[in-house]
């Protein structure tokens, strides 16, 4: 499927935001251009932005009900009672657990962790937790990154004598759970001036108001912010705002000095001797984390990260990383299974939505199921699996699309469901399956706009090849750390041509390794783009093509240099093609 290039060009008043910027800061317009498009308008905001403080976090008391879990987490510790910290089996929740236990530990001892099963309680606070609670004597449960919508589980709690703050980021129903304290940014009534805190987020918020109100010094809760930064790349949050501050500071922790569980991780990972980024958490971190849920117990990935045992940790890691090896052998198995039944659908092609169902798919791996879906079809997808006598499954979006709404409207037919924009959880009776997949299609079909069904690549600008200076690349690994709405700078350069040394690579030669010329500039720059073979013999022709990157740094033999990923490669007929036009 071709991807779409979408530009955004300046409006005339952004253009002058942008001439004044690059007076006052004396750098690249296109950078200027780069912050006016991320809404950095003026010079003390650009200078936020390169350098975020950790004095320019919110109060946390600014949250609704900050000082009611403040007062009962205060009183609990004074009465000595026994407190459960409680969290979700994925990444966030995992962290969100790691990083509130270890904090309380450090001043409270009689407090304990739970991560509910993936399998036998699912998602979210589960009546076999709030039993456990309840038997082993625990009088206050903090939930983080789950119980939002736990209406009926809270007031079940209640009647067993065990009280609930509730440490959540996802969307809440009208209705809250009557717990002590509801902690959620996302709330109908909030003022909290950032609503996209990841679920450790919130917890650490939760702590940082704990601190203040005990006259604890903030520097007891930096080392804990290498978890916050894994909770932040991995659950896909926008990395602005306060995200951005506790994401860059979070990173500076995982690199220079990381916990003794995320160190052991980042040694499986083959990141030992690298600057850990975002897309390593991304890709490498977070779904070794993951793993542990998905395929045995999320309990076993909180223990490695409250680690302090070194042995341990080693060891653990080194299971953790065979589960996400048998995470990826299932993955794809099911992924292959999912795309030849969806290859013989014969309407498939007329459908703008995907929703399917098989009871022996591997509830864990789903969720990635739906994901790589996403990727070759471009729909919005839902993929169920059979638990619990349910149908129980996850929902994948495309860029703009709401599956969130879309699971929402046909909500009478679920038994429970959760989730934001672009990634959703569900639950219902089998034999709302059928119905359930005609009014998803018939939602998606109505809402879905145009441009949201095909792929698409947003362009930040285009620029010739001697913009892509020292100082440049300098500046622009500035604007790290990269995620949601501050995604790494998107470039197009237009005609080039090979410069004579561009070839395929790869095992089965699907790559290119390009040396390319700018015809306007007569730069020349080096390239990779994964993939995309096909486009050699046009290439290596002298015909120009269009590219779309990313700027990287590349190191090899312990030299380090500029080298631009290519994302994509479209033809360039204009004005003839064959031979350099200079």
């Amino acid at each position: 499927m071709e991807n779409r290039w979408v530009f955004a060009p300046l409006s005339p008043e952004q253009e002058k935001q942008k001439e004044k910027l690059s007076e006052e800061l004396g750098i690249s317009p296109i950078l200027c251009q780069l912050l006016v498009q991320r809404g950095i308008t003026t010079f003390d905001e650009a200078k936020r932005f390169i350098r975020p403080q950790l004095d320019d976090l919110h109060d946390p008391f600014l949250m609704n009900d900050m000082d009611k879990a403040v007062d009962r987490l205060n009183s609990a510790m004074g009465r000595k009672e026994k407190i459960l910290i409680y969290g979700d089996y994925d990444v966030d929740g995992i962290t969100a657990v790691a990083l509130v236990y270890k904090f309380l530990r450090q001043f409270y001892s009689n407090v304990d962790f739970y991560i509910p099963d993936r399998y036998t309680e699912g998602y979210g606070i589960s009546y076999k937790g709030i039993d456990f609670a309840a038997q082993h004597n625990f009088k206050l449960v903090i939930a983080l990154d789950c119980g939002i919508k736990a209406v009926e589980k809270v007031a079940y709690a209640k009647e067993k004598g065990v009280e609930f703050i509730i440490c959540d980021h996802h969307t809440p129903d009208e209705k809250l759970p009557e717990a002590v304290a509801v902690l959620d940014s996302k709330r109908s009534d909030s003022h909290y001036p950032d609503p996209n805190l990841s679920g450790c987020g919130v917890g650490f918020k939760f702590m940082q108001a704990f601190a203040l109100n005990n006259q604890i010094p903030f520097e007891r809760l930096t080392p804990l912010l290498d978890l916050l930064a894994v909770s932040i790349a991995s659950d896909i949050v926008p990395i602005n705002g306060e995200n951005r501050i506790l994401a860059f500071y979070g990173l500076k922790q995982l690199n220079s000095n990381p916990s003794l569980g995320l160190k052991s991780i980042i040694e499986v990972c083959g990141l030992a001797d690298k600057e850990i980024t975002v897309s390593d958490i991304v890709f490498k971190i977070g779904p070794r984390l993951n793993a542990s849920g998905r395929i045995q117990s999320a309990k076993e990935a909180v223990e490695l990260l409250i680690s302090k045992d070194l042995t341990f940790a080693k060891e653990k890691s080194d299971c953790i990383n065979q589960y996400n090896q048998t995470r990826k052998d299932l993955d794809k198995s099911i992924t292959d299974e999912a795309y030849a039944e969806l290859e013989n659908m014969k309407d498939l092609a007329d459908s703008k939505s995907i929703a399917i169902y098989n009871p022996n798919w591997h509830k864990g791996v789903i969720g990635i199921v739906a994901s790589r879906l996403t990727e070759i079809y471009y729909k919005p997808t839902i993929v169920l699996t059979q638990s619990n006598g349910f149908a129980t499954g996850s929902g994948r979006s495309v860029q703009g699309f709401d599956i969130y709404k879309a699971i929402e409207s046909c909500r009478d037919l679920l038994e429970n469901f959760g989730g934001h924009m672009y990634a959703v959880g569900l639950s219902m009776k089998e034999e709302n399956v059928p119905e359930f997949k005609r009014r998803f299609e018939e939602y998606v079909a109505e809402n879905i706009l145009p441009d949201q069904t095909e792929p698409q690549i947003d362009v930040d600008a285009i620029i010739d090849f001697k913009e892509i200076t020292p100082k440049f690349f300098r500046l622009l690994k500035q604007f790290n750390p990269f995620g949601p709405e501050n995604t790494k700078p998107v470039f197009v350069t237009r005609r080039v041509f090979d410069y004579g040394t561009s070839r395929v690579v790869g095992k089965e030669q699907e790559h290119l390794k390009l040396e390319l010329i700018d015809s306007k500039s007569e730069c020349i720059m080096n390239g990779i783009a994964f993939g995309q073979s096909e486009f050699n013999a046009h290439i290596k022709a002298l015909n120009p093509v269009d590219i779309c990157y990313t700027v990287e740094e590349n190191t090899f033999n312990g030299n380090t240099s500029i080298q631009l990923m290519i994302k994509d490669i479209k033809l360039n007929n204009q004005g003839g093609s064959g031979g350099f036009p200079f």
